[in-house]
This record gives C-alpha cells, sequence and structure tokens, in this order.
C-alpha cells in the first residue's frame, strides 16, 4: 500500500499536469495582423515591405488608396500592436497558475522549527480545458474588433477618396468657369462704356464674375481639405504624395443587381458575426459558472516541517470556500443577465443589418437614377440648347447677353451632373459597407477616423 507520501506527491503531479495540452502559444510575429488585412482585400504581394512605395509612385485608384490605409495608417497599427498585446495576455490566461510556495522558520529558545510548503489553486486547474476555450472565443472576438477597424477605416478612406476627385474636380471645372465668366465681365464693361449696353447688363455679368470668384476661393480651401483628409487616412506627411486620378469615374451602364441584400448582409457583415461570437462565449461562461456555483475556490497545498532532531513531519492540506452566505446566486443570476442581453445583441444587430442594407441600396439605386438622368437626358438638352443659341447669336436674332445667360444655365446643369456622379459613388462605397463592411452605419469623409481600439470582452 502507497504511503501517504507517495499518495499525496502522487496527487500534485496529477493536478500540475492537468490541462497540459490545452496551453495555448503566441503566433508569430505579424501572422494575425497579415491575416487580417488578407481578409479586408489586402494580397499577398501587398504585404511586402516596399508596396506602399510602389502604389504611391503612380496614379492610385480607389482599391489601391483602401491598401495603403490598411499597409500605413498609424493608428491601424497601434490596433494591431494592441491586439498582441491581447494576444499575450489571453495566452497567459490558458497557462497552468504558477504554484505558490512559502518557507518558515520558527525559534523557540534553543528549539528551531523549519517548514516548507507548495501548493496551487485546485480550482483553476480542474477548470482548465473549460477555461481555455473561453479564452479562445474572447480573443476571436478581440480579432473581430481589430478586423471591423480595419475595415471602417478602408471605407473611410474610399469615401475620401471620392470627395478628393471630386473637389479636385470641381476645382478645375470653377477655374474654366471664372475665365469665361472674366471675359463675359470684360465684354460688357466694353460695351457699357460705348453705350451699346445698359449699365444693369454691365452689372449682371460684373457680379457673375465675382460670385464665380468666390466659389473658386471656396472651391480651392475645399480641395486642399478633402487632399488633407485623405492623406491623413492614408498615413502620409505630405499631401505631394498623393497622386489622383483628374475626374471621377464614369456612370456603369447598368446599376448593381443584388438578388438577396439583406442575406448577405447577415452572413457578410463584421458586427453580425461579432455578435454571433458574443452570445456564442457568453453560452459557454454560463455553463461554467453553473458548474462552479456552489465551490469555485479548492486549495491544495503539500507541507513538510522539521523539528530539531524529531522526524519530518509532512502532508496535504485541502481548503474551500464554504457557501453559507452566498450559494452562488449573484454570480449565475448576473451570468443569466449576461446571456439575455447577447440574445439582444443579436437580434439587434441583425434587425439594424437589414435595415442598414435596405436603405443603403435604396440609397444606391436613388442615386443612379440621378446621375443617369442629369447625363442622358439634362446635360444632352442643355448642350443642345447651347447649339441652338450660338446658331441664333451668329444670325443677330439675340443680343450676346442671352449667349452668357444661356451659358451660365450650362454651367449650372455641368455642376449638378458632376454632383450627381459624386453623389453616386458615394452611395456605392456606402452600400459596399452596409453589405460587406463592419455595420454601425457609414461615417463620412469627413468625420474623425478610428485609431483606438473598442473595449473587449473580457479585458
Amino acid at each position: 500500500m502507497p504511503s501517504s507520501k507517495a499518495v499525496s506527491q502522487t496527487l500534485l503531479v496529477l493536478t500540475l499536469t492537468t490541462g497540459l495540452g490545452s496551453c495555448a502559444t503566441l503566433s508569430d510575429e505579424g501572422r494575425e495582423r497579415d491575416a487580417i488585412l488578407t481578409a479586408t482585400g489586402v494580397t499577398a504581394v501587398d504585404l511586402k515591405g516596399e508596396r506602399v512605395r510602389e502604389l504611391l509612385a503612380h496614379e492610385i485608384t480607389m482599391d489601391e488608396a483602401a491598401t495603403i490605409t490598411l499597409l500605413n495608417n498609424p493608428g491601424l497599427q497601434r490596433t494591431f500592436a494592441e491586439l498582441r498585446l491581447d494576444e499575450a495576455q489571453l495566452v497567459a490566461a490558458t497557462r497552468i497558475p504558477n504554484p505558490r510556495f512559502s518557507v518558515s522558520r520558527l525559534t523557540q529558545g534553543s528549539s528551531r522549527e523549519t517548514g516548507f510548503s507548495i501548493g496551487i489553486d485546485l480550482i483553476d486547474l480542474l477548470l482548465l480545458p473549460a477555461q481555455t476555450p473561453i479564452a479562445r472565443q474572447r480573443y476571436d472576438i478581440t480579432r473581430q474588433e481589430a478586423a471591423r477597424i480595419a475595415v471602417s477605416l478602408a471605407q473611410q478612406t474610399r469615401l475620401a477618396y471620392v470627395a478628393a476627385i471630386f473637389a479636385r474636380q470641381r476645382r478645375d471645372y470653377g477655374r474654366e468657369v471664372l475665365t469665361a465668366a472674366e471675359a463675359g465681365r470684360d465684354l460688357a464693361r466694353s460695351l457699357a462704356v460705348a453705350g451699346n449696353i445698359s449699365r444693369l447688363d454691365a452689372a449682371r455679368e460684373q457680379a457673375f464674375y465675382a460670385e464665380a470668384a468666390a466659389q473658386s476661393e471656396r472651391d480651392k480651401v475645399e480641395y486642399n481639405a478633402a487632399l488633407e483628409r485623405l492623406a491623413r487616412l492614408l498615413g502620409l506627411t505630405n499631401t505631394t504624395d498623393i497622386r489622383l486620378p483628374d475626374r471621377l469615374p464614369d456612370l456603369p451602364p447598368q446599376p448593381r443587381a443584388l438578388a438577396d441584400i439583406e442575406q448577405d448582409a447577415l452572413e457578410h457583415r463584421l458586427d453580425v458575426r461579432l455578435a454571433r461570437q458574443r452570445f456564442d462565449n457568453t453560452v459557454r461562461t454560463l455553463k461554467l459558472t453553473r458548474i462552479t456555483r456552489f465551490v469555485n475556490v479548492l486549495d491544495l497545498d503539500y507541507q513538510t516541517n522539521t523539528y530539531n532532531d524529531q522526524p519530518r513531519q509532512q502532508g496535504v492540506t485541502v481548503g474551500f470556500e464554504i457557501p453559507i452566505f452566498d450559494f452562488g446566486r449573484i454570480r449565475t443570476a448576473g451570468a443569466e443577465a449576461r446571456y439575455r442581453a447577447a440574445i439582444a445583441e443579436v437580434a439587434e444587430t441583425a434587425v439594424n443589418a437589414r435595415s442598414e442594407a435596405r436603405t443603403a441600396y435604396q440609397g444606391y439605386q436613388a442615386a443612379y437614377a440621378l446621375a443617369r438622368h442629369y447625363r442622358d437626358e439634362v446635360v444632352p438638352l442643355q448642350r443642345q440648347i447651347a447649339e441652338e443659341m450660338q446658331l441664333r447669336y451668329n444670325g443677330m436674332l439675340i443680343s450676346t447677353f442671352d449667349l452668357l445667360a444661356q451659358a451660365r444655365e450650362q454651367v449650372a446643369a455641368s455642376h449638378a451632373w458632376m454632383t450627381a456622379l459624386n453623389d453616386y459613388w458615394v452611395q456605392d462605397t456606402i452600400l459596399n459597407g452596409a453589405v460587406y463592411g463592419a455595420g454601425g452605419g457609414v461615417r463620412e469623409a469627413g468625420a474623425p477616423i478610428i485609431t483606438g481600439r473598442p473595449d473587449t470582452p473580457g479585458h
């Protein structure tokens, strides 16, 4: 029959080795970052170190701008660093806790007593196999949050990209309008001096020129501000490094047709997937809480003492908490409340996702229809009117100022067409975010960028 010493040592070894197979290990540096970036559309080629410089060497597209943000935005890099810290903390939570070791030396006259003890929390060891999946689930949530931030930044970059090109196109067109207005003003002055037109007509042309000059200055300021917003998202210190197209892409021949937009949003949106993961984690936590409802403290100590010339004293001490005042009801009630909250969060997220997807698709369809209307109806009609007015002017059937008045109407129609085209590309980006993005609505291009890490359950 084994001795009490052998039994206690065997028990201690068994408890120390319980759950060793559940210990997690840190991933390679940068692997999680690359996995998240790949999931948000960055290719393996883009992950190489010089890729940002290569992309900035030529005129960038909308998708390339988003790639530069994902690779170069300082706020996102900080988020990835914090994700690495979270991973280290969660891995540590799955490791076997260090044993407690104590040494005591007591004297009484000429007598001396020396004691050694080593102990460990049995509850932590026995529940380690159940706690490890929860820890991993929490880290998965943290990783999903980092992915959400990455997707949101890419979305903001696409909006800022469209806004910058539109502002540049409007600035350039405003310069052309200003040049034409200046010519009309000078002509009106000459005719007024010669007495061929009234001072009222000359004043109208002067007023149009003055308004065109003011608008041109506003266009410059708005373009510089839009370019600065884009530079901040791209993580660039100088706007001169950005090369953009001169104009927005043309309207596609047909609008996008999404068969089941609501289902796509429920399957692909990160906020929906994150809410589901939180729910699964809450279910696991509730089960663990019920397991430890009555006993959640159980200590095992192995102790040995020596006393002068007496035989060595050794043995095992087991301690546990007596549930006199709290039978685990409070912890169980709290876990059940979190469970109900998680169910409500999943339902709320699903409702919001479906509604936002429908709203975004309706806005996209309306923007496409309006832009096509300006492209196919308004602008060609104004062009036709301009040609007819030119013929009448050449035949001296109308005055110069009738021709100039019609030119102002054509300017207004062209500006409205550019605005409608810009609105279409904005709505196209919003639609992508509502169906395949991070959810929670879409930020405007000038809104503050996401640079921090949101709170994560378990931290």
